[in-house]
């Protein structure tokens, strides 16, 4: 396969006459920000921005769903994140996905954030590997629902969310070292920046002004965390990262609307958001040139498979030798490469990766993932089906993990972090050597994934939650939002 190159659909961006004016270089960049998520809802989007924010809300109301029918227990994240907001108590004023229940906005947010990401097949933007839709939605639909918002002013909250969330993800990639800073100091880009995409998602659908989501922005600085060490080893406390981003953006707004100010120079200030997470290390120009005509959110890519982005190169390659014929059973040993950054999360602790200690840890396993695509998988090619708390101890499986290792290959390390390589080699018991390569896994930059392909990921999804007429009216009231419908017309639709 040829080596990856710029997302087709990014070098085609459409443009608007939202772009950063001269008089704005000498704002500082979070009112910067500020001042073109006001020209979004006072100007409006590029009608290719609305149709790509359709498919993003589709994706999380669909993956909110899978995983609240995949909840098993009193100890699964969602249900515990439900049970302490519900504690807390509140005006009832927004929806949660899948239920009846009614909650203040903050804590709905708290709730579908949680539920957006719980399965870890949320969206994900290159190259900063940051997941923004299932934090900036949630909040999105809390507030619209809390304060009547039309469907247009919450794409366009979505669209202006999302694309800070990545601009912000986008300063942190360091080009000499191929990587988010973020990530290589061990934080999680996904609910940090997606504080801020929330905070100016949740501003706009208050109606505040630049100044006042400026600081709302001031404000989430000071509330956006999340380190990422249980993608190594496990722990159930990652799945509410977008969830608290959600939460913590929708109270930075309303904190900023009843008059809470942040420091102007939050991002690039002695003590700002750049010193504090990344030693002062940033790209300025990727967080702040051509805002409005360059959208970084159209090359924000859909997962195919349920689990750490970083496997799916692998299980691409594992279900093309295993639909090439490949016999499981006559496998001596596999050796996976890939990018070496990515060793640290899917390979690394070894003991950790062949033995996963739950379904959701065997996500984050490349051996894991590798040997359950060659024993064959379902549904998409992986499916949810494919971790369980069955699969996840199947000596089977198990077994051909054990025979895997991961190494870094050059290649892959030279397209990471714009598109996610692989190569798996194969030794068989006979001694043949089979090889497949990919450089660019499916649904990424080279092989996105289309239109039909999303619908086929939100029906499978929603369908584990809801019934067949109740899905198809679910994705009608998601096309509705350009025609005159509502986030509550939406979440109701959700209702099991």
């Amino acid at each position: 396969m040829n080596a990856v190159t710029t997302n087709a659909v990014a070098t085609n961006a459409a443009t608007t006459n939202a772009a950063t004016t001269p008089q704005e270089i000498t704002l500082t960049p979070v009112q910067q920000l500020a001042q073109f998520a006001v020209r979004c809802r006072d100007k409006g989007t590029p009608a290719a921005v609305r149709e790509d924010v359709l498919g993003r809300i589709l994706d999380v109301v669909g993956n909110c769903l899978a995983g609240r029918a995949e909840s098993a227990g009193a100890t699964d994240p969602d249900q515990a994140v439900l049970r302490a907001v519900q504690a807390w108590g509140g005006v009832a004023e927004s929806g949660v996905i899948g239920s009846a229940e009614r909650l203040p906005a903050p804590s709905a947010a708290l709730v579908n954030g949680t539920l957006a990401h719980v399965l870890d097949f949320d969206d994900t933007h290159l190259p900063s590997v940051l997941h923004p839709a299932a934090s900036v939605v949630p909040a999105a639909l809390a507030v619209a629902e809390a304060t009547g918002a039309s469907g247009e002013d919450l794409l366009t909250a979505v669209a202006a969310g999302i694309e800070v969330t990545n601009r912000l993800g986008m300063a942190s990639y360091i080009v000499e070292i191929r990587n988010s800073l973020f990530f290589e100091k061990g934080f999680h880009a996904t609910s940090i920046c997606g504080t801020f995409g929330a905070a100016v998602a949740a501003g706009l659908l208050y109606g505040l002004d630049a100044e006042r989501i400026a600081d709302a922005m001031g404000i989430a600085a000071s509330m956006g965390a999340g380190v990422i060490e249980a993608n190594r080893t496990g722990g159930t406390v990652k799945r509410i990262h977008c969830g608290w981003a959600a939460h913590g953006g929708v109270v930075a707004a309303v904190l900023a609307r009843e008059g809470v100010s942040g420091p102007p120079t939050v991002l690039e200030g002695r003590f700002g958001f750049f010193a504090a997470y990344l030693d002062g290390r940033y790209d300025a120009d990727a967080m702040l040139s051509d805002l409005g005509e360059r959208w970084e959110l159209l090359r924000t890519v859909y997962k195919p498979y349920p689990s750490n982005h970083f496997t799916h190169p692998a299980i691409d390659c594992a279900l093309a030798l295993r639909a090439g014929g490949l016999d499981p059973e006559k496998i001596a040993s596999v050796e996976l490469g890939v990018a070496a950054p990515v060793l640290r999360t899917i390979a690394e602790p070894r003991e950790e990766k062949v033995r996963p200690r739950s379904a959701y840890h065997a996500k984050f396993s490349g051996p894991f993932t590798v040997a359950r695509a060659l024993l064959g998988g379902g549904g998409l090619g992986l499916y949810l089906d494919d971790f369980t708390s069955e699969t996840y101890a199947d000596p089977v499986v198990l077994a051909l993990a054990d025979k895997a290792t991961l190494v870094a290959d050059e290649r892959a390390g030279e397209i990471f972090p714009r598109a996610f390589a692989a190569v798996l080699r194969v030794r068989t018991t006979d001694g043949a050597v089979l090889e497949h390569r990919v450089d660019s896994s499916r649904g990424g930059p080279e092989h996105p994934l289309s239109r039909a392909d999303l619908l086929v990921k939100f029906r499978l999804n929603a369908a584990r939650a809801l019934p067949e007429p109740r899905v198809e009216e679910l994705v009608r009231a998601v096309e509705n939002l350009l025609e005159g419908g509502t986030a509550t017309a939406l979440l109701t639709a959700t209702r099991t």
